[in-house]
């Protein structure tokens, strides 16, 4: 069953009842002028089972940590947004698949020439993703970058992830000036920036649920990262990100000037973990897919099968 995305960004009151989330508006909640019925009609419940993420991004949302528990326990990835309204914290349950044990162990255990194997899988569908992208969207050839895919070498040691990005970035928005992807450049770099933080819930999520530590990556190794592994196994996803910002800016007609993440591209941003990908040859929901790419990853670190199930967009 897919998921379901749920967005606040006005003043809520957010509570359990009968293993639902209940939505209480406090505009309403506290008019004396307004009759009770009202009041009854205007709360609305989602089933807990039914919900996969939950962003929260208003101050003045109140949640009982009833509800932060049953959402938890559901595997649910609660996202909370800073000031500026860019996704900033994430909670995840600390345990999350029955032979939790098993798996960090062999995962913690896993040996370097293996991660080094994974590296290169994840790296050669990155690109091949990427040439997709630019092929569709753009319509330019991308016949070096295919050949990049075929010279990734064990643990991608010539860095053709940083060549097929640099080339990558470059002609996908090239009508912007020295157009350079980081997380405090041009727009429509924050775009970007919302779309990946929400990948990078749905990524965790998946591994927290295939019993996996995101904070143990195969490649990203920072100190100060807790979600290194979930860095490391978005890299493929990214490009589905990275069209459909392609496809807001075309939409909206929007300009260098106006990228500014209102409400409707947000909420066009929040469809991205049922953005439909091919996954084992199958269609299948982005976030589907993502429990069936960290279920293969576990089986790799348990030696059961040597290769990451990866999506790809035909």
């Amino acid at each position: 069953m897919i998921k379901k995305t749920l967005y606040f960004g006005n003043p809520s009151y957010l509570s359990l009842k009968n293993n639902q989330l209940v939505v209480k508006l406090p505009e309403v909640e506290k008019n004396d002028t307004l009759p009770e019925s009202f009041k009854v009609e205007s709360v609305r419940t989602v089933p807990i089972e039914d919900i996969g993420v939950v962003i929260l991004d208003n101050k003045q949302i109140t949640l009982t940590h009833g509800l932060m528990e049953a959402l938890i326990a559901n595997n649910c990835a609660l996202i909370t947004c800073d000031s500026s309204r860019m996704p900033f914290g994430l909670h995840l349950p600390l345990c999350g698949n029955t032979v939790q044990s098993e798996r960090f162990t062999a995962q913690i255990e896993a040996s370097l020439p293996l991660k080094k194997q994974l590296w290169q899988q994840t790296i050669q569908t990155k690109i091949t993703n990427q040439a997709y992208v630019l092929q569709t969207t753009r319509n330019l050839p991308v016949k070096n970058m295919l050949k990049w895919v075929n010279d990734v070498k064990s643990g991608d040691s010539e860095n053709l992830e940083g060549r097929a990005a640099a080339f990558y970035w470059k002609n996908l928005f090239a009508d912007i000036e020295d157009f350079t992807r980081g997380r405090d450049g041009v727009p429509p770099n924050n775009l970007l920036n919302y779309g990946y933080a929400i990948l990078r819930a749905v990524i965790a999520r998946s591994l927290v649920a295939s019993g996996l530590l995101p904070t143990l990556g195969i490649h990203h190794h920072n100190r100060y990262n807790a979600y290194c592994l979930a860095d490391d196994i978005m890299e493929p996803y990214r490009p589905f990100v990275d069209k459909l910002v392609v496809e807001i800016i075309n939409n909206y007609e929007l300009t260098i000037n106006n990228y500014e993440l209102n409400k409707d591209i947000k909420a066009k941003l929040l469809q991205i973990p049922v953005l439909d990908v091919i996954i084992n040859s199958q269609r299948s929901p982005l976030m589907i897919a993502a429990g069936q790419t960290t279920a293969s990853l576990a089986k790799c670190y348990l030696g059961e099968i040597r290769k990451v199930v990866y999506p790809n967009f035909e």
